[in-house]
């Protein structure tokens, strides 16, 4: 009786087919990958390996006998109506561009659901690398993504239960300037209107925040926290909540570019508002004279892209540094206007 190849069917993962193929994890992800200095005789095994066990539904197979390699790069990100994130896309696409390579865009919405789905649906089209802003507390499950071949590169959030590239911001440092800007200027009640409190962007600078309030000898400094405010509308209320205290704050620091503008919305008439520094840089900030910690986002991006093109076997962590921009709202003293 002839016996055909035992069929793994869809659930089979690259370590299926590398111990089939007999070689390491490394070899055969740059086997499927079509990589060079791999071995004709190795490349065959692991192609073989791969129609075997239907890995990809031997897409993959097919695609490295054609000598074909994907030629997009996935951005999944939570929110695209920010233009953090759109500046970060814009920056990945530069470098992609110089490359030859295509990207393919979506958001989460900050959904971590639809973020796996998306992840899932991606991985699926083959694409090269993926480049992820994420909003899961743990991504343990993107090692099977891995496996599969695919490099993966997280930015802005970094990866939890998984070794990966990163491109972060030094974001407890951006802050803790931020607030020892405002308490050179003679502040000690300073507000702290913040994101989401469950992402590590948050923890980040409200840790910098609470570190240069502490070393200044403002213990009760978390009275002035409001956490939780991740759109501008949100942030409006957050604002307006520390102005209405019997002892406001007579500075601000929000936590990233929607927060400040919400802020801006919440301060306007106000004859005296209080002193202002937001993280991120934005449109028009420079007309508002709104005095911000500014960062290179596109940079970020091309960082990134960079990362999901190299061929390094260990995770690299790159950290960029933030500046303090003063235009006047963070420079004003209590009770003096900026305006």
């Amino acid at each position: 009786m002839h016996q055909g190849h035992e069929r793994g069917g869809p659930s089979a993962t690259l370590v299926d087919v590398a111990a089939r193929a007999g070689v390491s994890l490394k070899t055969a992800s740059r086997a499927v990958n079509g990589e060079p200095h791999v071995a004709d005789d190795t490349r065959r095994r692991v192609v073989e390996a791969a129609d075997a066990l239907g890995f990809r539904l031997n897409t993959a197979a097919s695609m490295l006998r054609r000598g074909i390699r994907s030629g997009v790069v996935g951005f999944v990100t939570g929110d695209l109506a920010n233009p953090f994130y759109a500046a970060i896309a814009s920056g990945i696409e530069q470098e992609l561009r110089g490359q030859g390579l295509q990207l393919v865009v979506s958001s989460t919405d900050e959904d971590p659901q639809r973020e796996r789905e998306l992840v899932d649906e991606l991985v699926s089209r083959q694409v090269r690398a993926l480049v992820v802003v994420s909003t899961r507390d743990s991504h343990a499950e993107l090692v099977a993504v891995q496996e599969r071949g695919v490099r993966l590169v997280f930015v802005d959030r970094p990866p939890v239960g998984v070794d990966a590239d990163a491109v972060l911001l030094d974001s407890a440092a951006g802050a803790r300037g931020a607030v020892e800007h405002l308490l050179a200027h003679g502040h000690r009640r300073i507000g702290f209107v913040g994101d989401f409190s469950r992402l590590p962007t948050h923890h980040e600078r409200l840790t910098g925040f609470g570190a240069a309030m502490e070393a200044a000898g403002v213990d009760d400094w978390r009275r002035w926290v409001r956490e939780d405010r991740h759109d501008a509308a949100s942030a409006h209320s957050g604002v307006a909540d520390l102005l209405a205290l019997d002892a406001p704050p007579t500075a601000l620091f929000t936590s990233n570019n929607r927060v400040t503008t919400g802020a801006l919305s919440a301060l306007r008439g106000l004859a005296v508002p209080p002193a202002l520094v937001g993280f991120d840089d934005f449109d028009l900030a420079d007309v508002l004279d709104v005095t911000v910690v500014a960062h290179d986002t596109v940079e970020m991006g091309r960082e990134a892209a960079r990362l999901a093109l190299a061929a390094g076997e260990h995770p690299r962590r790159v950290v960029v540094p933030t500046r303090l921009v003063p235009r006047g709202s963070g420079e004003a003293a209590p009770g003096a206007s900026w305006r």
